[in-house]
């Protein structure tokens, strides 16, 4: 194992970034709602201007929903006060807008010709950040906060289930969408929104007629369901679909050795969760989920970077240094407040995972020489500049298919519950 040391250098080798430049994107997709919402992201994709970069698309969409769901927790960090019901109907706003622009980002990366490995990576990179928003507004929606264990699983769950998606992908080679999937879940989380907005929050409290339950039941089991599918589905693919040798991953590794680092970032949060005396997450739930999981879009990151240069993926990270100090601090009874250390840790988290991620698209823009916002563009023409074009045939189309069978980039999207 690669010894771990936190400098200023390149994250990516040359052999890692030749790869990449060979890498193509495969997909296979059997979405429900898909084909449904094509005529939609069609023509959205046909009102957009020639020169707005697909990136910057995916980017605008990740802002807007971070920033409705922080307008939500501000209202209640802890998902036990019922919030204002227009903080919830924007938060389905927020998500829908975020859907429908992660939709038509590669259809814009084709439309403009300018389709490239970066675009998938960036992609995945803002659907990890947004998965962790999503997943917490849903719960915070339903007033959740009121069982802590249902929030904590149903966030970790799916934060969790995001990265398998992509460990699947790292084992087969090919991106794999079921009937029920991504666009199935966050237009169910809309519809959670939607219903918090217009009957209140306090809806999910109401008892169900006839049953000795309330009707926050309904979205808990819905939710639970997806997760058995897509972790059945996940571990079959895990199980059976090596495409290295003898069943191996693509960089030719255990197909269970990605398992490690999602134990570091979910084991211990689960540990401190219990045992912290000081109730860290009953008390201050919205932090500890956004501590965590900047934590697992960083790991998610790094297996999407090994999957798309077919390198393995190292187990130890600096953004672990959070959940560590965190465990550490209550094996010697707490000599540091616990909120302390956990706005520490995500603090730090956040700052390494921008770190790294600007990094690493800084490091792929130079070796494509492209820019990440931008496309050099010619208003007479009404195209981008054919060096761009150039450029992207380099680097084989890296999103060279969507879910419907075209050449678009777009990727898997977050996959809240």
């Amino acid at each position: 194992m690669p010894l771990l040391v936190y400098k200023e250098s390149h994250i990516l080798s040359a052999q890692q970034l030749r790869k990449l430049s060979e890498h193509k994107y495969s997909c296979f997709s059997a979405s429900l709602l898909d084909p449904l919402l094509q005529p939609w992201w069609n023509w959205l994709v046909s009102q957009t201007p020639l020169w707005l970069a697909p990136n910057l698309i995916t980017i605008v969409g990740l802002i807007l929903n971070i920033v409705t769901t922080l307008i939500l927790i501000c209202y209640s960090p802890n998902g036990v006060e019922a919030p204002p019901r227009w903080t919830c109907a924007l938060c389905a706003l927020g998500l829908f807008v975020y859907q429908s622009l992660d939709s038509i980002d590669g259809k814009q990366a084709r439309r403009t010709n300018t389709s490239s490995p970066l675009g998938e990576l960036f992609d995945h990179g803002c659907d990890s950040i947004s998965t962790v928003f999503v997943a917490l507004s849903a719960c915070i929606s339903c007033q959740l906060g009121h069982y802590p264990n249902w929030l904590f699983f149903q966030c970790f769950c799916a934060i969790a289930l995001f990265y398998c998606a992509h460990w699947q992908t790292y084992v087969s080679g090919t991106m794999r969408f079921g009937r029920i999937d991504v666009t199935e879940a966050q237009f169910s989380i809309i519809a959670i929104h939607l219903v918090s907005a217009i009957l209140g929050p306090e809806f999910w409290l109401t008892k169900l007629p006839g049953f000795d339950c309330e009707m926050r039941i309904l979205p808990l089991y819905l939710a639970c369901g997806i997760d058995l599918l897509l972790t059945v589905r996940c571990a079959k693919c895990i199980l059976t679909l090596g495409c290295g040798k003898n069943g191996s991953t693509v960089a030719g590794t255990s197909v269970l050795s990605p398992s490690i680092p999602l134990t570091l970032v979910v084991l211990p949060a689960l540990i401190i969760a219990q045992k912290s005396p000081e109730n860290l997450f009953t008390e201050h739930a919205s932090v500890y989920i956004m501590a965590f999981g900047m934590v697992a879009a960083k790991i998610t990151n790094k297996l999407v970077i090994a999957h798309m240069t077919k390198s393995e993926m190292e187990y130890l990270d600096w953004s672990l240094l959070g959940p560590s100090l965190l465990f550490l601090n209550q094996y010697f009874n707490c000599i540091v407040p616990e909120i302390w250390l956990l706005w520490f840790m995500l603090i730090w988290g956040t700052q390494d995972l921008l770190r790294y991620c600007s990094q690493v698209c800084l490091e792929i823009c130079q070796h494509l020489r492209i820019n990440l916002f931008r496309i050099p563009y010619n208003p007479k023409a009404g195209v981008p500049h054919p060096a761009t074009a150039s450029v992207s045939s380099q680097s084989n189309l890296g999103s060279s298919a969507d879910k419907n069978g075209g050449t678009s980039h777009r990727k898997y999207k977050s996959k809240p519950h």
